[in-house]
């Protein structure tokens, strides 16, 4: 019988790292400092991080384990913008390296707590 899932810190962590992710990730590239006036169609970019929200929600470990390796490519990409010449793309980008970090901690706090629950 699958453990259920347990509302404990890394829960709450993973949840508010990646919707706040999603958050910065569509404001960025909308509002704050987007690649051309108007928005830019890198707000796309936003969706990948959509498809496992609602498996984050629920507590499914798989999920957890595959959106753990998804978003170190958006803390790739945010450490390379770090760099940026705006001081609001650079903001944003710290901003997204935080998010980032918090969700792939919180994804592995989750798995180990599931592992030992199981156990």
């Amino acid at each position: 019988m699958p453990p259920s899932p347990t509302r404990s810190l890394s829960y709450y962590a993973a949840c508010a790292g990646l919707i706040g992710l999603i958050a910065v990730s569509l404001s960025w590239e909308l509002w704050i400092a987007p690649l051309r006036e108007g928005g830019s169609w890198l707000a796309l970019k936003a969706l990948p991080l959509c498809l496992p929200l609602a498996g984050i929600l629920k507590g499914k470990t798989y999920t957890y384990q595959y959106s753990s390796m998804l978003v170190l490519i958006y803390f790739a990409e945010a450490c390379m913008r770090l760099f940026d010449a705006a001081p609001a793309s650079r903001a944003c980008a710290a901003v997204s390296v935080v998010c980032s970090s918090v969700f792939f901690l919180a994804c592995l706090g989750f798995i180990r707590q599931q592992r030992k629950a199981a156990a």
